[in-house]
Formats: structure tokens, sequence, C-alpha cells
């Protein structure tokens, strides 16, 4: 038959569980603030990109800086999807890619 256990082994069981769940609740706190810092990061690099990007458009052609966002989208989807300017692009990547 089982030995019943005393109220102070119990408690000092109980007490030791509550510790090993702290710990744990830690551990999961500690893990989420990691991802939401790279998480930042990764949306701080994005938002670099897009600034450097777009300023490199209008530093090459400067009468966007007066277009709306509409219409800016409107033009950069034209000039984008035109066949020579795609293949530009893709020769561009690949360019790219074997000098890294």
């Amino acid at each position: 038959m089982a030995k019943q256990k005393t109220i102070e082994q119990l408690k000092a069981e109980k007490e030791k569980v509550e510790q090993q769940i702290e710990q744990e609740q830690h551990k999961l706190r500690r893990l989420l603030n990691r991802e939401q810092y790279y998480e930042k990061g990764e949306r701080t690099k994005r938002a670099h990109r897009l600034i450097t990007r777009g300023a490199a458009v209008e530093s090459i052609a400067p009468e966007v800086k007066e277009m709306t966002e509409q219409g800016f989208y409107s033009l950069m989807a034209n000039v984008l999807n035109k066949p020579d300017i795609k293949e530009h692009i893709k020769t561009a990547v690949k360019r790219q890619e074997g000098s890294e």
C-alpha cells in the first residue's frame, strides 16, 4: 500500500512545482521578448530599405515628388510591367547574386 504524504511534504511539493511553473513562465516571456526584438529588427530593416529606395527614385526622377500615391503606384506598375524593363530587372538581380 502506498504511504500517505504529510501536509508538510505536500506543501513542499506544491512550492517546488509552483517554482518550476514560475521558471517556465519566465523562460516563455524571454523567448517572446526575443521574438519581438527580431521582428522589430526586420521591420526596421524593411522600413530603411523602402525609404532609401524611395529616395533613390525621387533623386533620379524628382517629378514624382508632386504625384499622388495612387498616381505613383500606377506609374510604377506601368513602367515595371513592361517586358524589356522586367528583363533588365532580372538581369540586374542575377548580376548581383553572382557578385555576392
